[in-house]
């Protein structure tokens, strides 16, 4: 059977989709064929009903489907947010400051799924020499390890944890292939206990009523250390779960976003200045507090801004380097086309005793500021 006649014959009874709905989203280019050396696969771009964007449906001796990592919506202000959403009580696990992946056995292969759906091999490779996965695996085939990757020389997402060093991984669900339901937290972290694999930290269990207060705490503390923040979560994973991330965490993503102003800042900026002004409202900022915050908000946005026109009138390209490591250039190269894959720009500085710098471009930054200064009109 052809793979446009198995998305047409069988796909829709799989993820009990309507066959017009299915053919309607491949005409747009939100459904697709997927292949590279590990998969051959259908790729959900973007969601389509029930089922998520980043989606895998794989193809082979089985047929896989690998759901994707549903959207966790964030509250502002915790109160109110968790007794109108949870019941009873609340598991707290830190949110860490890495890469979305996913994990699975995939006929034979255990793969690393980007959030969009995309296979990465620097990522496969890593977790498979981070983590011995094997007997996990071969116990739990239909399982899907839900994770982040973390640490200074992760090419996706670059931050220092003092327990992680250059590289690792946590694990904060674990989620059934076809239906993408939760396993409950403490089921969740006794598997992991059983098979040495490494949790994110869980903060606390606490009844509904005291959960605002101790998390609060938990998150002004997390942020004081350069940490993101928590995911509140259902301790039976029946409820979705919700997010609330630190100031510290928020001005460090302007700070970024601003350094490529014309690629991220928009996207970036209205959402994290939201989030500060409904957190001082609850956290009952002193007036000291809240200029301390708006100090280190203004700090964010404008320093990296006019660093990055410095930098482009000295005429270099607005990029970011990443560091990574590679055991050969073919593996470096490999990951580039991965890059490119994604649509980034990106292009190899240096490789010399098994660690590659690659720099990423930020081309519209690098344009827009550069006829900005030439004279064009904004």
């Amino acid at each position: 059977m052809s793979q446009k006649d198995f998305m047409v014959e069988k796909l829709p009874d799989i993820l009990d989709l309507e066959l017009q709905k299915l053919e309607e989203s491949y005409r747009k280019g939100n459904l697709k064929f997927y292949q590279n050396k590990f998969v051959k696969a259908l790729q959900f771009r973007k969601s389509l009903g029930k089922i998520e964007a980043g989606t895998m449906v794989c193809f082979g001796d089985e047929i896989h489907v690998i759901r994707g990592f549903p959207k966790i919506r964030r509250t502002l202000m915790l109160k109110e947010s968790l007794k109108s959403h949870f019941k009873g009580k609340v598991a707290v696990e830190e949110k860490m400051n890495g890469y979305n992946v996913r994990v699975a056995l995939v006929n034979t292969k255990i793969l690393a799924f980007t959030r969009g759906g995309f296979v990465c091999p620097y990522t496969t490779k890593k977790a498979l020499e981070i983590m011995d996965l094997t007997p996990f695996f071969h116990d739990h085939p239909d399982l899907v390890i839900c994770g982040e990757m973390l640490g200074t020389n992760n090419p996706y997402v670059s931050h220092y944890y003092p327990e992680i060093g250059e590289i690792g991984f946590k694990i904060f669900d674990l989620r059934e292939k076809l239906t993408g339901e939760p396993l409950p937290v403490n089921k969740k972290r006794e598997l992991l206990s059983k098979y040495s694999l490494p949790p994110v930290n869980l903060l606390g269990i606490y009844p509904v009523s005291e959960a605002p207060s101790k998390i609060l705490k938990l998150v002004k503390e997390l942020g004081e250390n350069g940490r993101e923040g928590v995911v509140i979560k259902d301790p039976q994973m029946v409820l979705p779960p919700l997010k609330y991330t630190s100031s510290q965490a928020h001005d460090d993503e302007l700070e970024y976003a601003f350094k490529f102003p014309f690629d991220l800042g928009k996207a970036f900026m209205f959402s994290r200045v939201i989030r500060e002004g409904f957190q001082s409202v609850e956290m009952q900022d002193s007036e000291e507090e809240l200029e301390k915050r708006a100090h280190r908000i203004g700090e964010s946005i404008l320093y990296p801004l006019v660093e990055t026109i410095k930098h482009v009138a000295a005429h270099e390209v607005a990029g970011e380097d990443l560091v990574m490591d590679a055991e050969s250039r073919e593996e470096v190269d490999e990951f580039l086309q991965h890059l490119r894959d994604l649509g980034v720009v990106a292009v190899l500085v240096e490789y010399e005793d098994g660690k590659a710098v690659i720099r990423r471009v930020h081309q519209s930054t690098t344009d827009k500021i550069m006829n900005y200064l030439q004279g064009g009109l904004y």
